[in-house]
C-alpha cells in the first residue's frame, strides 16, 4: 500500500493578528505556521508515509524573507533525507513578479536535492517510494500570459478570455492524460480555483483576478485522486475519482474562524482496481483559535463596559491563547462609557485583541474613531461599505479591487 500525505497553502510569513515573540524576535503568527508544518513533518516520519505532496504556496510573498525560506527548507530536508519523497507544485504565490526570475521554490531543484521534486511545469512525475511507483500529473498555477498571447486576448471581454483559458488548460492536461501508464497509481497534484468549492481567506490574498474552471477539467478517470491546493477551505468536491481541497495549515483570518485545518492521508492499494483501490481521510490541527464576540448594547443601559465584560465571561473557556475580535453595537449617547481598559483586561489571555465598535446615531451608523485601530484595511472597507449601503453588486467589485490594492502594496512595502 502507498501511503500519500497531501497538504497546500502554508502560505509562511503572513502576520495578521500578530505580536513579536521575545524568545526568538519574529511574529507569534509566524510560529504558529511553523509549528503546524512540524506537525505534518512529524506525522510523516512517524506514519509510515510513502510521500508528501505539497500543491502549492509555500509563501505568502513572491519574494519570502531569508527566515522563511530557511525554516521551510529545514522542514524540507527533514523528510527528504529519511527517504520520503517531497512533491512541491507551485502556486500562485510561489511565482515571481517578472517572468525571467525564479520561483520561491525553485532552489531545490537548481541544487538537485534527493527526494524533492519541484513541479513548475505541467508534466507527469513518476516517483519512485519505498512501497512503489506512483505517478503524479502536475498542474501548477499558470500565468494567463504564458497561456495565452496578448494578441488572442486582445478583443475579448474577461468572459472569453477564460473561456480560452480553459479549453488550453483542458488541452494541457489531455495531452499530459495520454502519458499516464493505466497499470501505475496516478494522481493528479493542481493548484486552481474550481467551480462549486467554497471559499475562504484566500479572497483577501489575492494577487490578481482569479479565473474560476469547472470541475470537469480536472475529474479524469485516469486519476485515482485529484489533489488541490488554493482554496483555503479544506473540502471534498466530488468522488469519481476524489476532488479534494485540503485547505490551509493556519487560520488566515476570521473568515477561517469555523474551519477545522489539517491535511489528508490517501491510501492506494496498487494491485486492485482503480476506483476500488484508494481511501483517504483527513487528519486535523492545532490551528490558533479565531473567536469573535458580539454584544449589542440598548440605549438605557447604565453601564455598557459591564454589558461587555458578561459576554466576555460567557465565552471564557475559549478565549485563552486565541485570536479575539469585540464588535459592539452601541448608541451614541452612551458610546463614551466604554471602558475599552477594562475589556482588554478581561481578555489578557488572548494571543491577540481587537476592539471595534458601530455607533449608532438615530438613523445613521459611523465607525468611532478608534475602533478602526484592530481592523484590518479590508475589513474597515467591508464595513464601510455596508454603512453606505451600496448595493451588493457593486459592493463585491469594490471589494474585489481593494483587496488587491491592498495586497499589492503590501507586497510593495
Amino acid at each position: 500500500m502507498i501511503r500519500i500525505l497531501h497538504f497546500a497553502d502554508l502560505h509562511l510569513g503572513v502576520e495578521n493578528y500578530s505580536r513579536i515573540d521575545p524568545a526568538t524576535g519574529l511574529s507569534t503568527c509566524f510560529g504558529d505556521f511553523l509549528a503546524a508544518l512540524d506537525e505534518v513533518v512529524e506525522f510523516a516520519l512517524e506514519s509510515d508515509v510513502d510521500l508528501v505532496l505539497f500543491c502549492g504556496d509555500a509563501y505568502k510573498s513572491r519574494d519570502p524573507s531569508q527566515t522563511h525560506q530557511r525554516e521551510f527548507a529545514k522542514r524540507i530536508r527533514r523528510l527528504a533525507t529519511k527517504g520520503i519523497p517531497v512533491f512541491l507544485l507551485i502556486g500562485n504565490h510561489d511565482l515571481p513578479n517578472a517572468i525571467g526570475r525564479a520561483t520561491a521554490v525553485e532552489i531545490f531543484d537548481t541544487l538537485a536535492i534527493e527526494n524533492v521534486i519541484v513541479a513548475n511545469q505541467p508534466d507527469i512525475y513518476p516517483i519512485k517510494t519505498k512501497d512503489g511507483l506512483i505517478q503524479v500529473a502536475a498542474l501548477p498555477w499558470l500565468r494567463r500570459s504564458t497561456l495565452l498571447s496578448r494578441e488572442e486576448t486582445r478583443h475579448l471581454t474577461l468572459e472569453e478570455i477564460n473561456r480560452k483559458l480553459e479549453a488550453t488548460l483542458t488541452e494541457i492536461l489531455k495531452a499530459n492524460i495520454k502519458k499516464i501508464d493505466p497499470s501505475l497509481p496516478a494522481i493528479l497534484s493542481a493548484h486552481i480555483s474550481l467551480a462549486n468549492a467554497t471559499t475562504g481567506s484566500e479572497k483577501a490574498m489575492l494577487l490578481g483576478r482569479d479565473p474560476v474552471l469547472p470541475q470537469s477539467i480536472v475529474a479524469s478517470p485516469a486519476f485515482d485522486y485529484v489533489a488541490l491546493g488554493h482554496i483555503h477551505k479544506n473540502q471534498t468536491l466530488s468522488y469519481n475519482p476524489p476532488l479534494v481541497y485540503s485547505g490551509s495549515l493556519q487560520r488566515i483570518d476570521f473568515s477561517d474562524e469555523e474551519d477545522i485545518k489539517g491535511f489528508y492521508v490517501v491510501e492506494i492499494e496498487p494491485k486492485r482496481n482503480r476506483g476500488e483501490r484508494l481511501a483517504f481521510d483527513f487528519h486535523p490541527l492545532k490551528a490558533r483559535r479565531f473567536l469573535t464576540i458580539k454584544v449589542h448594547i440598548p440605549s438605557h443601559d447604565p453601564n455598557p463596559t459591564s454589558t461587555i465584560l458578561r459576554a466576555i465571561a460567557q465565552r471564557e473557556q475559549e478565549v485563552g491563547e486565541a485570536i479575539v475580535r469585540v464588535q459592539v453595537t452601541i448608541p451614541e449617547h452612551i458610546e463614551g462609557l466604554v471602558q475599552e481598559q477594562e475589556i482588554h483586561r478581561a481578555l489578557r489571555e488572548a494571543q491577540y485583541v481587537s476592539i471595534t465598535k458601530e455607533v449608532e446615531r438615530g438613523r445613521r451608523t459611523r465607525l468611532s474613531s478608534w475602533s478602526v485601530e484592530g481592523m484590518s484595511p479590508a475589513e474597515a472597507l467591508k464595513v464601510y461599505l455596508g454603512l453606505k449601503k451600496t448595493p451588493q453588486e457593486q459592493a463585491k467589485l469594490l471589494l474585489e479591487y481593494g483587496e488587491r490594492l491592498i495586497q499589492e502594496t503590501a507586497a510593495e512595502d
